[in-house]
């Protein structure tokens, strides 16, 4: 027999400032560590000498736990409420970061896939505990604004984080040829030059554990409904919902052509026929991509007050469209460019697809949200797609692969343009 109780504290539905920031926070650090991805790839190219398609790994070892974490997550904040899941995934994300360190002093790729993953995990339960938990700290009508304004916090994280890591751990790349390096002399330049990986992965390390204790203080503040058991499974009888199924399956495309973009983008820059930068300059452009959802979002918080999210949706997506076969057909600085520009039609697209596939789940939001994040693993398919399409036609050429996917989320755009009424609300 399944039982519940309610903790003490303020209930959902009303403003509560405090846990706003520590949710902002939040967006903060996952979003700013999931970035430094597109710093380590280039980076691990390099000290392992890998193809396109091998270092994408990168990128399905870190999405890959979405897929298997992320419905075990909605189980734990459904039997100990968001606050305290908050913790377990922060002090996740911690011990993922100091694997880090025998993963550099081993100087073996899998360990480095297996660190990503652990850190992946923890991440994944703040994903689930943050996106609907900043949906009720205030009233359902401004939801989309509310969690697009977050969102700006996660690009903030975005925008920083590529900026610091490539002086740190793509500075030193240009100074040594490791494809000519053979024996202990690999070996000893990949001990090197992952010490900087170590010292910011500490760094970050210390930073989440800090965290983690803020949240632990603060974990009375929400009432929430807390369940003996959670039937995990059963959150997946919400795709039998047309609209949250094509929502679910829009956050698989979208993550993936998003991380696909963002984990070739140094490379791309550093061709002769784009711009020709070094592995450094490259990485400090990173920060446009991410810097234009952080702008973006700030101005989707106010349009879509006003505009219906649907079509803004859509016309951000058609947006991304054409700047991806512009990037693919021209040269130089307009290649580039329009390229890094796509960053600002991204703004608006997770919370959007998010907040539109969960329209009316009402309690069952936590479970919608488990499973909206376990769609996030595109961001571990749709790279290896787009790398292996890299190797085969070169990177402009691989674009064809993102911009499919965008097609698809111009179509949910326009699909779910209209709001759900009250009277399709899930009660139970």
């Amino acid at each position: 027999m399944q039982t519940t109780r309610v903790t003490e504290g303020t209930q959902p539905g009303q403003d509560i400032p405090d846990l706003r920031l520590f949710v902002f926070a939040l967006f903060f650090i996952f979003g700013g560590i999931t970035s430094l991805n597109d710093v380590l790839v280039p980076n691990l190219k390099e000290l392992f000498t890998l193809s396109y398609a091998e270092v994408m790994t990168v990128q399905f070892a870190f999405f890959a736990a979405y897929f298997i974490i992320s419905i075990p997550a909605a189980a734990i904040v459904k039997r100990v409420g968001y606050m305290r899941a908050a913790v377990i995934g922060l002090l996740t994300m911690m011990t993922g970061c100091l694997l880090f360190i025998p993963a550099s002093l081993s100087a073996v790729f899998a360990m480095f896939l297996l660190a990503l993953f652990v850190l992946a995990s923890g991440i994944t339960v703040i994903q689930v505990v943050t996106n609907p938990l900043i949906s009720i700290l205030g009233t359902p009508e401004t939801a989309h604004s509310r969690l697009t304004f977050a969102q700006a916090f996660n690009s903030l994280g975005t925008t920083v984080f590529p900026y610091v890591g490539s002086i740190l751990i793509l500075g030193s790349l240009a100074k040594v040829d490791a494809t000519q390096l053979t024996g202990a002399a690999l070996d000893a330049f990949r001990r090197e030059e992952t010490q900087m990986v170590i010292l910011t992965y500490l760094g970050l390390a210390a930073a989440l554990g800090v965290l983690a204790a803020l949240v632990w203080s603060r974990r009375k503040r929400l009432a929430e409904t807390i369940s003996a058991q959670a039937d995990i499974w059963k959150a997946f009888n919400l795709l039998n919902r047309p609209r949250f199924a094509f929502g679910a399956l829009c956050i698989f495309l979208y993550v993936g052509a998003e991380v696909s973009i963002g984990s070739i983008i140094v490379n791309y820059l550093m061709q002769t026929n784009v711009l020709g930068l070094a592995a450094e300059s490259a990485g400090k452009h990173v920060p446009f991509y991410w810097g234009g959802a952080l702008v973006g979002r700030f101005i989707g918080a106010f349009v879509l007050k006003y505009v219906s999210p649907g079509k803004v949706l859509a016309f951000n997506a058609t947006m991304v469209v054409l700047l991806l076969l512009v990037s693919a057909n021209s040269i130089g600085a307009v290649s580039g460019w329009s390229l890094l520009a796509i960053g600002l039609f991204n703004s608006i697209m997770f919370p959007t697809i998010f907040a539109l596939a969960s329209e009316g789940l009402g309690p069952r939001t936590a479970d919608g949200s488990g499973v909206i994040c376990v769609a996030i693993v595109g961001g571990a398919i749709v790279p290896i797609i787009t790398g292996a399409a890299a190797d085969a036609m070169g990177l402009k050429g691989a674009l064809v692969i993102p911009a499919i996917c965008y097609l698809g989320i111009l179509l949910f755009g326009l699909y779910a343009r209209r709001r759900i009424g009250a009277e399709t609300l899930i009660n139970a």
